[in-house]
Protein backbone atom coordinates (compact mmCIF):
# COMPACT_ATOMS: atom_id res chain seq x y z
CA UNK A 1 0.00 0.00 0.00
CA UNK A 2 1.53 3.30 -1.10
CA UNK A 3 1.89 6.33 1.12
CA UNK A 4 0.27 9.64 0.10
CA UNK A 5 2.74 12.22 -1.24
CA UNK A 6 4.50 14.55 1.12
CA UNK A 7 3.95 17.99 -0.39
CA UNK A 8 6.89 20.38 -0.72
CA UNK A 9 7.83 23.50 -2.68
CA UNK A 10 6.64 21.78 -5.85
CA UNK A 11 3.14 22.22 -4.43
CA UNK A 12 3.73 25.98 -4.23
CA UNK A 13 4.96 26.02 -7.84
CA UNK A 14 1.72 24.29 -8.80
CA UNK A 15 -0.31 26.79 -6.74
CA UNK A 16 1.04 29.63 -8.87
CA UNK A 17 0.00 27.75 -12.02
CA UNK A 18 -3.47 27.24 -10.52
CA UNK A 19 -3.84 30.93 -9.64
CA UNK A 20 -2.98 31.97 -13.20
CA UNK A 21 -5.45 29.48 -14.66
CA UNK A 22 -8.23 30.63 -12.32
CA UNK A 23 -9.04 34.33 -12.80
CA UNK A 24 -12.71 33.76 -11.84
CA UNK A 25 -14.67 31.27 -9.70
CA UNK A 26 -15.87 29.58 -12.92
CA UNK A 27 -12.30 29.03 -14.07
CA UNK A 28 -11.25 27.91 -10.58
CA UNK A 29 -13.78 25.08 -10.45
CA UNK A 30 -12.94 24.10 -14.03
CA UNK A 31 -9.25 23.93 -13.07
CA UNK A 32 -10.09 21.91 -9.96
CA UNK A 33 -12.32 19.55 -11.95
CA UNK A 34 -9.51 18.91 -14.44
CA UNK A 35 -7.22 17.86 -11.59
CA UNK A 36 -9.92 15.67 -10.08
CA UNK A 37 -10.53 13.96 -13.43
CA UNK A 38 -6.83 13.11 -13.70
CA UNK A 39 -7.08 11.46 -10.29
CA UNK A 40 -9.99 9.27 -11.43
CA UNK A 41 -12.93 11.35 -10.19
CA UNK A 42 -15.99 11.62 -12.42
CA UNK A 43 -18.58 14.36 -12.66
CA UNK A 44 -22.16 13.54 -11.73
CA UNK A 45 -25.12 15.66 -12.80
CA UNK A 46 -27.53 16.89 -10.16
CA UNK A 47 -30.42 16.11 -12.49
CA UNK A 48 -29.46 12.42 -12.78
CA UNK A 49 -30.15 9.60 -10.35
CA UNK A 50 -27.05 8.82 -8.29
CA UNK A 51 -25.71 5.36 -7.57
CA UNK A 52 -23.90 4.13 -4.50
CA UNK A 53 -20.74 2.95 -6.21
CA UNK A 54 -17.35 3.61 -4.67
CA UNK A 55 -14.81 6.03 -6.09
CA UNK A 56 -14.36 9.75 -6.58
CA UNK A 57 -17.22 11.96 -7.73
CA UNK A 58 -17.88 15.68 -8.02
CA UNK A 59 -20.66 18.16 -8.74
CA UNK A 60 -20.20 21.50 -10.48
CA UNK A 61 -22.69 24.31 -10.03
CA UNK A 62 -21.69 27.73 -11.36
CA UNK A 63 -18.59 28.82 -9.46
CA UNK A 64 -18.93 26.09 -6.81
CA UNK A 65 -17.69 22.50 -6.62
CA UNK A 66 -18.31 19.66 -4.19
CA UNK A 67 -16.12 16.56 -4.59
CA UNK A 68 -16.14 13.40 -2.48
CA UNK A 69 -14.59 9.96 -2.39
CA UNK A 70 -16.53 6.85 -1.39
CA UNK A 71 -14.22 4.09 -0.08
CA UNK A 72 -15.00 0.50 -1.03
CA UNK A 73 -17.65 -0.92 1.29
CA UNK A 74 -18.46 2.40 3.02
CA UNK A 75 -21.62 2.05 5.11
CA UNK A 76 -24.46 4.56 4.58
CA UNK A 77 -23.90 6.02 8.06
CA UNK A 78 -20.14 6.57 7.52
CA UNK A 79 -19.29 10.16 8.58
CA UNK A 80 -17.67 12.73 6.32
CA UNK A 81 -14.42 14.66 6.68
CA UNK A 82 -14.89 17.96 4.85
CA UNK A 83 -12.44 20.64 3.73
CA UNK A 84 -14.43 23.82 3.07
CA UNK A 85 -13.16 26.81 1.08
CA UNK A 86 -14.40 29.48 -1.32
CA UNK A 87 -13.62 30.32 -4.93
CA UNK A 88 -14.49 34.03 -5.10
CA UNK A 89 -12.28 37.05 -4.40
CA UNK A 90 -13.07 40.77 -4.08
CA UNK A 91 -12.75 42.51 -7.44
CA UNK A 92 -14.42 44.70 -10.06
CA UNK A 93 -17.28 43.11 -12.01
CA UNK A 94 -18.87 44.20 -15.28
CA UNK A 95 -22.32 45.79 -15.15
CA UNK A 96 -25.30 44.76 -17.34
CA UNK A 97 -24.67 47.75 -19.64
CA UNK A 98 -20.89 47.73 -19.77
CA UNK A 99 -20.20 50.20 -22.58
CA UNK A 100 -19.54 53.70 -21.33
CA UNK A 101 -16.98 56.51 -21.63
CA UNK A 102 -16.41 60.24 -21.69
CA UNK A 103 -14.11 62.90 -23.13
CA UNK A 104 -12.73 60.65 -25.85
CA UNK A 105 -12.11 57.66 -23.58
CA UNK A 106 -13.87 54.33 -23.97
CA UNK A 107 -14.55 52.69 -20.62
CA UNK A 108 -16.16 49.61 -19.09
CA UNK A 109 -18.77 50.10 -16.38
CA UNK A 110 -17.96 48.00 -13.31
CA UNK A 111 -19.50 47.29 -9.93
CA UNK A 112 -17.56 46.61 -6.72
CA UNK A 113 -17.72 42.98 -5.60
CA UNK A 114 -17.02 42.20 -1.95
CA UNK A 115 -14.59 44.37 -0.02
CA UNK A 116 -11.50 44.93 -2.17
CA UNK A 117 -8.62 47.23 -1.30
CA UNK A 118 -9.63 49.70 -3.99
CA UNK A 119 -6.25 51.40 -4.32
CA UNK A 120 -4.67 48.06 -5.30
CA UNK A 121 -6.61 48.10 -8.59
CA UNK A 122 -5.19 51.47 -9.69
CA UNK A 123 -2.59 51.75 -12.47
CA UNK A 124 -2.49 47.98 -12.91
CA UNK A 125 -2.69 46.09 -16.22
CA UNK A 126 -5.97 44.22 -16.14
CA UNK A 127 -7.48 41.37 -18.12
CA UNK A 128 -11.12 40.36 -18.36
CA UNK A 129 -12.57 36.91 -17.71
CA UNK A 130 -15.73 35.11 -16.73
CA UNK A 131 -18.70 33.17 -18.02
CA UNK A 132 -20.74 33.89 -21.14
CA UNK A 133 -24.23 32.45 -21.42
CA UNK A 134 -25.39 31.77 -24.97
CA UNK A 135 -28.87 31.96 -26.41
CA UNK A 136 -29.27 28.18 -26.26
CA UNK A 137 -28.59 28.24 -22.49
CA UNK A 138 -25.08 26.80 -22.69
CA UNK A 139 -22.14 28.57 -21.09
CA UNK A 140 -18.68 29.43 -22.38
CA UNK A 141 -15.65 30.46 -20.32
CA UNK A 142 -13.68 33.43 -21.58
CA UNK A 143 -10.29 34.70 -20.40
CA UNK A 144 -8.59 37.71 -21.95
CA UNK A 145 -5.33 37.28 -20.05
CA UNK A 146 -3.45 40.22 -21.48
CA UNK A 147 -3.40 43.97 -20.73
CA UNK A 148 -6.85 45.16 -21.81
CA UNK A 149 -8.05 47.60 -19.16
CA UNK A 150 -6.61 50.02 -16.65
CA UNK A 151 -7.99 52.19 -13.83
CA UNK A 152 -5.79 55.29 -14.12
CA UNK A 153 -5.02 57.20 -10.94
CA UNK A 154 -5.29 60.97 -10.86
CA UNK A 155 -1.93 62.73 -11.03
CA UNK A 156 -0.81 64.28 -7.75
CA UNK A 157 -0.58 67.68 -9.48
CA UNK A 158 -4.38 67.65 -9.81
CA UNK A 159 -5.05 66.62 -6.21
CA UNK A 160 -2.47 67.95 -3.77
CA UNK A 161 -4.67 66.86 -0.84
CA UNK A 162 -3.53 63.26 -1.36
CA UNK A 163 -0.23 63.99 0.40
CA UNK A 164 -1.91 65.40 3.50
CA UNK A 165 -5.25 63.58 3.65
CA UNK A 166 -4.57 60.32 1.84
CA UNK A 167 -6.22 58.85 -1.22
CA UNK A 168 -10.01 58.98 -1.27
CA UNK A 169 -11.82 57.02 -3.98
CA UNK A 170 -15.45 57.32 -4.96
CA UNK A 171 -16.59 53.82 -5.91
CA UNK A 172 -18.87 55.08 -8.66
CA UNK A 173 -16.76 57.81 -10.25
CA UNK A 174 -13.14 56.78 -9.83
CA UNK A 175 -12.96 53.05 -10.60
CA UNK A 176 -14.30 52.73 -14.14
CA UNK A 177 -11.42 51.31 -16.24
CA UNK A 178 -10.45 52.60 -19.67
CA UNK A 179 -9.96 50.23 -22.58
CA UNK A 180 -9.57 52.48 -25.59
CA UNK A 181 -10.18 55.79 -27.30
CA UNK A 182 -13.15 57.14 -29.19
CA UNK A 183 -16.27 59.23 -28.91
CA UNK A 184 -18.57 56.67 -30.54
CA UNK A 185 -19.43 54.52 -27.50
CA UNK A 186 -22.04 51.97 -28.59
CA UNK A 187 -24.01 49.44 -26.55
CA UNK A 188 -22.79 45.93 -27.31
CA UNK A 189 -19.20 46.77 -28.19
CA UNK A 190 -17.62 44.91 -25.27
CA UNK A 191 -19.71 41.76 -25.70
CA UNK A 192 -19.11 41.80 -29.47
CA UNK A 193 -15.37 41.98 -28.75
CA UNK A 194 -15.63 38.97 -26.39
CA UNK A 195 -17.66 37.00 -28.93
CA UNK A 196 -14.96 37.57 -31.51
CA UNK A 197 -12.17 36.68 -29.06
CA UNK A 198 -14.00 33.47 -28.12
CA UNK A 199 -14.76 32.37 -31.65
CA UNK A 200 -18.50 32.82 -31.14
CA UNK A 201 -20.96 34.16 -33.64
CA UNK A 202 -22.23 37.73 -33.45
CA UNK A 203 -25.24 37.99 -31.16
CA UNK A 204 -24.78 34.52 -29.61
CA UNK A 205 -24.17 35.87 -26.10
CA UNK A 206 -27.28 36.82 -24.13
CA UNK A 207 -25.88 36.88 -20.58
CA UNK A 208 -22.55 37.36 -18.85
CA UNK A 209 -20.75 37.19 -15.51
CA UNK A 210 -17.49 39.03 -16.12
CA UNK A 211 -14.78 40.42 -13.88
CA UNK A 212 -11.38 42.04 -14.22
CA UNK A 213 -8.12 40.55 -12.99
CA UNK A 214 -4.47 41.52 -12.77
CA UNK A 215 -2.44 39.91 -15.56
CA UNK A 216 0.84 40.09 -13.62
CA UNK A 217 1.88 36.47 -12.96
CA UNK A 218 2.49 35.04 -9.50
CA UNK A 219 6.14 35.08 -8.46
CA UNK A 220 8.54 34.14 -5.71
CA UNK A 221 9.73 37.21 -3.84
CA UNK A 222 12.60 38.12 -1.56
CA UNK A 223 16.32 37.52 -1.32
CA UNK A 224 15.84 33.83 -0.60
CA UNK A 225 12.49 33.50 -2.39
CA UNK A 226 10.77 32.80 0.92
CA UNK A 227 7.59 34.60 -0.15
CA UNK A 228 5.03 34.32 -2.92
CA UNK A 229 3.15 37.29 -4.39
CA UNK A 230 0.06 36.59 -6.42
CA UNK A 231 -3.65 37.19 -6.96
CA UNK A 232 -6.69 35.56 -5.36
CA UNK A 233 -4.83 33.70 -2.60
CA UNK A 234 -7.94 34.52 -0.59
CA UNK A 235 -9.12 31.89 -1.08
CA UNK A 236 -7.82 29.87 -4.04
CA UNK A 237 -4.81 28.91 -1.93
CA UNK A 238 -7.16 26.80 0.21
CA UNK A 239 -9.06 25.46 -2.81
CA UNK A 240 -5.79 24.31 -4.39
CA UNK A 241 -4.55 22.65 -1.18
CA UNK A 242 -7.96 21.01 -0.73
CA UNK A 243 -7.89 19.52 -4.23
CA UNK A 244 -4.33 18.29 -3.72
CA UNK A 245 -5.18 16.71 -0.36
CA UNK A 246 -8.39 15.05 -1.58
CA UNK A 247 -6.77 13.53 -4.66
CA UNK A 248 -3.78 12.34 -2.60
CA UNK A 249 -6.02 10.60 -0.10
CA UNK A 250 -8.27 9.11 -2.79
CA UNK A 251 -5.36 7.62 -4.72
CA UNK A 252 -3.25 6.45 -1.75
CA UNK A 253 -4.81 3.01 -1.47
CA UNK A 254 -5.11 3.47 2.29
CA UNK A 255 -8.21 2.39 4.24
CA UNK A 256 -10.34 5.42 5.09
CA UNK A 257 -12.71 5.49 8.08
CA UNK A 258 -14.55 8.53 6.69
CA UNK A 259 -15.68 9.89 3.33
CA UNK A 260 -13.28 12.74 2.40
CA UNK A 261 -14.99 15.77 0.86
CA UNK A 262 -13.95 19.10 -0.67
CA UNK A 263 -16.59 21.86 -0.72
CA UNK A 264 -15.49 24.96 -2.65
CA UNK A 265 -18.25 27.59 -2.48
CA UNK A 266 -18.85 30.84 -4.34
CA UNK A 267 -20.04 34.19 -2.91
CA UNK A 268 -18.29 34.03 0.47
CA UNK A 269 -17.07 37.58 0.00
CA UNK A 270 -20.62 38.96 -0.06
CA UNK A 271 -22.36 36.81 2.53
CA UNK A 272 -22.63 33.28 1.06
CA UNK A 273 -26.38 33.57 0.46
CA UNK A 274 -26.83 32.02 -2.96
CA UNK A 275 -27.44 28.61 -4.50
CA UNK A 276 -23.66 28.20 -4.81
CA UNK A 277 -22.76 29.77 -1.45
CA UNK A 278 -22.09 28.10 1.89
CA UNK A 279 -25.42 29.39 3.20
CA UNK A 280 -27.23 27.62 0.36
CA UNK A 281 -28.36 23.99 0.15
CA UNK A 282 -25.61 22.60 -2.09
CA UNK A 283 -23.37 20.85 0.45
CA UNK A 284 -26.25 19.39 2.44
CA UNK A 285 -27.93 18.07 -0.69
CA UNK A 286 -24.74 16.38 -1.90
CA UNK A 287 -24.01 14.74 1.45
CA UNK A 288 -27.59 13.54 1.87
CA UNK A 289 -27.77 12.16 -1.65
CA UNK A 290 -24.52 10.30 -1.07
CA UNK A 291 -26.01 8.66 2.02
CA UNK A 292 -29.26 7.77 0.28
CA UNK A 293 -27.49 6.51 -2.87
CA UNK A 294 -25.72 3.95 -0.69
CA UNK A 295 -29.06 2.67 0.58
CA UNK A 296 -29.17 4.84 3.68
CA UNK A 297 -32.19 6.08 5.62
CA UNK A 298 -32.82 9.35 7.42
CA UNK A 299 -31.40 7.67 10.52
CA UNK A 300 -28.20 6.88 8.59
CA UNK A 301 -28.06 10.48 7.43
CA UNK A 302 -28.38 11.71 11.03
CA UNK A 303 -25.67 9.32 12.22
CA UNK A 304 -23.32 10.36 9.39
CA UNK A 305 -23.78 14.08 10.09
CA UNK A 306 -23.33 13.59 13.84
CA UNK A 307 -19.85 12.19 13.24
CA UNK A 308 -18.87 14.64 10.50
CA UNK A 309 -16.18 17.32 10.90
CA UNK A 310 -15.44 20.26 8.60
CA UNK A 311 -12.22 22.24 8.38
CA UNK A 312 -13.17 25.66 7.06
CA UNK A 313 -9.94 26.75 5.39
CA UNK A 314 -9.52 30.43 4.53
CA UNK A 315 -6.65 32.87 4.62
CA UNK A 316 -6.00 34.89 7.77
CA UNK A 317 -3.84 37.79 8.86
CA UNK A 318 -0.12 37.44 9.40
CA UNK A 319 1.37 39.99 11.76
CA UNK A 320 2.16 43.11 9.74
CA UNK A 321 5.59 44.59 10.50
CA UNK A 322 4.35 48.15 9.94
CA UNK A 323 1.08 47.78 11.87
CA UNK A 324 1.85 45.30 14.66
CA UNK A 325 -0.37 47.28 17.06
CA UNK A 326 -3.43 46.23 15.03
CA UNK A 327 -2.89 42.61 16.08
CA UNK A 328 -3.49 40.91 19.40
CA UNK A 329 -0.28 41.42 21.41
CA UNK A 330 0.08 37.73 22.31
CA UNK A 331 -0.97 36.25 18.95
CA UNK A 332 1.34 37.15 16.08
CA UNK A 333 1.02 34.56 13.30
CA UNK A 334 4.06 34.57 11.02
CA UNK A 335 4.36 33.53 7.41
CA UNK A 336 6.01 30.14 6.92
CA UNK A 337 5.02 29.29 10.49
CA UNK A 338 2.45 26.75 9.39
CA UNK A 339 -1.35 26.98 9.15
CA UNK A 340 -3.30 29.10 11.61
CA UNK A 341 -6.15 28.04 13.88
CA UNK A 342 -8.73 30.85 13.99
CA UNK A 343 -10.55 31.49 17.25
CA UNK A 344 -13.26 34.01 18.16
CA UNK A 345 -15.43 33.54 21.24
CA UNK A 346 -18.28 35.48 19.61
CA UNK A 347 -18.47 32.75 16.98
CA UNK A 348 -17.22 34.75 14.03
CA UNK A 349 -15.06 31.65 13.68
CA UNK A 350 -16.48 28.22 14.53
CA UNK A 351 -13.47 26.80 16.40
CA UNK A 352 -13.89 25.57 19.97
CA UNK A 353 -11.58 23.65 22.28
CA UNK A 354 -12.55 20.26 20.86
CA UNK A 355 -11.93 21.54 17.36
CA UNK A 356 -8.52 22.81 18.40
CA UNK A 357 -7.59 19.40 19.76
CA UNK A 358 -8.71 17.70 16.54
CA UNK A 359 -6.69 20.05 14.34
CA UNK A 360 -3.66 19.80 16.63
CA UNK A 361 -3.77 16.02 16.27
CA UNK A 362 -3.87 16.27 12.47
CA UNK A 363 -0.91 18.66 12.43
CA UNK A 364 1.04 16.41 14.81
CA UNK A 365 0.36 13.42 12.57
CA UNK A 366 1.53 15.39 9.53
CA UNK A 367 4.55 16.82 11.40
CA UNK A 368 3.30 20.31 10.57
CA UNK A 369 3.58 23.28 12.97
CA UNK A 370 0.51 25.42 13.51
CA UNK A 371 -0.27 28.82 15.01
CA UNK A 372 -3.27 30.48 16.63
CA UNK A 373 -5.01 33.63 15.44
CA UNK A 374 -7.32 35.81 17.50
CA UNK A 375 -8.29 39.40 16.74
CA UNK A 376 -7.27 42.41 18.79
CA UNK A 377 -10.22 43.15 21.10
CA UNK A 378 -10.36 46.69 19.77
CA UNK A 379 -10.67 45.61 16.14
CA UNK A 380 -13.74 44.08 14.47
CA UNK A 381 -13.30 40.45 13.47
CA UNK A 382 -14.01 39.08 10.03
CA UNK A 383 -15.83 35.80 9.47
CA UNK A 384 -15.79 32.77 7.18
CA UNK A 385 -17.96 29.93 5.92
CA UNK A 386 -17.19 28.13 9.20
CA UNK A 387 -20.04 29.39 11.41
CA UNK A 388 -22.46 29.15 8.47
CA UNK A 389 -21.50 25.53 7.80
CA UNK A 390 -21.77 24.58 11.47
CA UNK A 391 -25.17 26.20 11.92
CA UNK A 392 -26.73 25.14 8.64
CA UNK A 393 -25.73 21.46 8.78
CA UNK A 394 -25.24 20.88 12.51
CA UNK A 395 -21.72 19.60 12.03
CA UNK A 396 -18.57 20.26 14.01
CA UNK A 397 -16.52 22.92 12.21
CA UNK A 398 -13.02 24.25 12.81
CA UNK A 399 -11.69 27.45 11.20
CA UNK A 400 -8.13 27.33 9.91
CA UNK A 401 -6.09 28.81 7.06
CA UNK A 402 -2.81 30.33 5.97
CA UNK A 403 -1.51 33.66 7.25
CA UNK A 404 -1.01 36.28 4.52
CA UNK A 405 -0.45 40.01 4.07
CA UNK A 406 -2.38 42.38 1.80
CA UNK A 407 -5.64 40.44 2.14
CA UNK A 408 -8.27 41.63 -0.39
CA UNK A 409 -5.63 43.34 -2.50
CA UNK A 410 -5.44 42.63 -6.21
CA UNK A 411 -2.12 41.00 -5.29
CA UNK A 412 -1.55 39.27 -1.96
CA UNK A 413 1.51 37.87 -0.17
CA UNK A 414 2.11 34.55 1.58
CA UNK A 415 5.02 32.44 2.74
CA UNK A 416 6.35 30.00 0.16
CA UNK A 417 6.21 27.06 2.59
CA UNK A 418 2.75 27.60 4.06
CA UNK A 419 0.72 26.25 1.10
CA UNK A 420 2.38 22.83 1.23
CA UNK A 421 2.27 22.77 5.03
CA UNK A 422 -1.48 23.35 4.83
CA UNK A 423 -1.89 20.60 2.21
CA UNK A 424 -0.01 18.11 4.41
CA UNK A 425 -2.22 18.97 7.40
CA UNK A 426 -5.34 18.53 5.26
CA UNK A 427 -4.19 15.06 4.15
CA UNK A 428 -3.78 14.01 7.78
CA UNK A 429 -7.23 15.39 8.62
CA UNK A 430 -8.96 13.65 5.72
CA UNK A 431 -7.30 10.34 6.55
CA UNK A 432 -8.10 10.38 10.27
Amino acid sequence: MSEPPRFDRGHTDDLMTFLTASPTPYHAVASAAERLEKAGFRQVAETDAWDGTSGGKYVLRGGALVAWYVPEGAAPHTPFRIVGAHTDSPNLRVKPRPDTGAHGWRQVAVEIYGGPLLNSWLDRDLGLAGRLTLRDGSTHLVNIDRPLLRVPQLAIHLDRSVSAEGLKLDKQRHLQPVWGLGNDVRDGDLIAFLEEESGLGAGEVSGWDLMVHSVEPSAYLGRDEELVAGPRMDNLLSVHSGVAALTAVATSGRALPHLPVLAAFDHEENGSQSDTGADGPLLGQVLERSVFARGGSYEDRARAFAGTVCLSSDTGHAVHPNYAERHDPTHHPRVNGGPILKVNVNNRYATDGSGRALFAAACEKADVPFQSFVSNNSMPCGTTIGPITAARHGIMTVDIGVAILSMHSARELCGADDPHLLANALVAFLEA
